[in-house]
């Protein structure tokens, strides 16, 4: 289980999270909301280690992600995958190389179990592995590049998988392949999944719980149902899209 409590992270004399706390259900999909620049990729940066709190802690599994020495974060990363808002492959490797270079690094499989199982993560993500393993990046459509991004994140098999705004440039039926992607690999693979993004209509088709960050703190937390009924004014005027409401709330007024 993820679990965050009083999460507080300052850049210079810029408060972006106050105080968050959430828990991640297990086995669910869980999407964390907000409006661009409220800090939701930050929450997630700090479940991997890639940001340290300035106050908090996160936890998984029982363990304290920033007290962690270097070989703890080791075992913590290779539990949780993640996926980066541009997908950040490399472009000098092709798709095959990049799916492939988890467990170069981190195991000892040979050349042809490595082989087996890339061909088998990309099969898993929705691309025809022997037609695209051996492009490279820029060869790719957005909504594959992403895919590929997912396949790399999964392959060492972790048991949560953090989505950087998934569907984020992308059209509205790749949007939709990207979202039932996600909503596959959680059910059929029992993994855990956390989805950053502002996209309501994907968030409505496949999350189990909601939380949304407003002001550096989560205001609302529950299903889709609970979402779509708060009686919280914030919530109301993000799903209504009303950006004057939305403003003056959060200037306080």
């Amino acid at each position: 289980m993820i679990e965050i409590r009083h999460l507080k992270k300052t850049f210079g004399k810029k408060e972006v999270l106050k105080d968050i706390n959430l828990d991640i259900v297990e086995g669910k999909i869980t999407y964390i909301l907000g409006m661009s620049g409220q800090g939701k990729s930050t929450i997630i940066k700090h479940i991997v280690g890639l940001l340290k709190p300035t106050g908090g802690k996160i936890l998984v599994d029982g363990v304290d992600v920033a007290k962690a020495n270097i070989k703890t974060l080791y075992e913590i990363r290779k539990k949780v995958g993640f996926t980066f808002q541009e997908g950040a492959l490399f472009d000098s490797m092709n798709i095959f190389d990049n799916v492939a270079f988890p467990l170069v690094e981190h195991t000892k499989l040979s050349k042809k179990e490595i082989e087996k199982k890339v061909f088998q993560t990309l099969e898993m993500v929705g691309l025809e592995a022997k037609r695209v393993a051996y492009l490279y990046p820029h060869e790719l459509s957005g909504g594959m590049r992403k895919r590929a991004a997912t396949a790399r994140a999964i392959i060492m098999e972790p048991k949560y998988i953090l989505y950087d705004e998934p569907t984020s440039g992308l059209d509205p039926i790749i949007s939709d392949k990207i979202t039932r992607m996600i909503e596959s690999l959680t059910r059929k693979h029992n993994m855990t999944s956390v989805v950053i993004s502002h996209d309501l209509k994907e968030t409505f088709k496949s999350a189990d719980f909601i939380a949304l960050l407003f002001n550096g703190e989560i205001i609302e937390f529950g299903d889709v149902e609970e979402f779509k009924n708060s009686k919280n004014p914030v919530v109301q005027a993000f799903i209504e899209g009303d950006s004057e409401k939305y403003e003056t709330m959060a200037d306080g007024i």
